[in-house]
């Protein structure tokens, strides 16, 4: 099992900057192909953000935050990041580390509990 600690979330202006971590701990990380997920206020979707490999060789992203946000992971540290650049209002979420077998497509077999981007336009 691996339980996922979430930190970096916070309140930005549009156009900003956030960086995103998820710690890991239990069974070996660098097994787990990681990813991001998100839930907008009042949304009942969660919604597949980015994910990244096992060696983190390959990444995939939703459409809406390519060019914008960055994906990737330290094995060494066992963390996971997502740099998020040009914030939009719409990024707005709780954002959800996740880890999985696979990086495509990645579903989720183990969560964090979240942490809360606020953007303000």
């Amino acid at each position: 099992q691996v339980q996922l600690v979430e930190s970096g979330g916070g309140l930005v202006q549009a156009g900003g900057s956030l960086r995103l971590s998820c710690a890991a701990s239990g069974r070996t990380f660098s097994s787990y192909a990681m990813g991001w997920f998100r839930q907008a206020p009042g949304k009942d979707v969660r919604e597949f953000v980015a994910s990244i490999s096992r060696s983190g060789g390959r990444t995939y992203y939703r459409d809406s935050v390519k060019g914008r946000f960055t994906i990737s992971r330290d094995n060494a540290k066992n963390t996971v990041y997502l740099q998020m650049n040009s914030l939009k209002p719409e990024d707005t979420a709780v954002y959800y580390c996740g880890a999985d077998h696979t990086y495509y497509p990645f579903r989720g077999e183990y969560w964090g509990k979240g942490t809360l981007v606020t953007v303000s336009s």
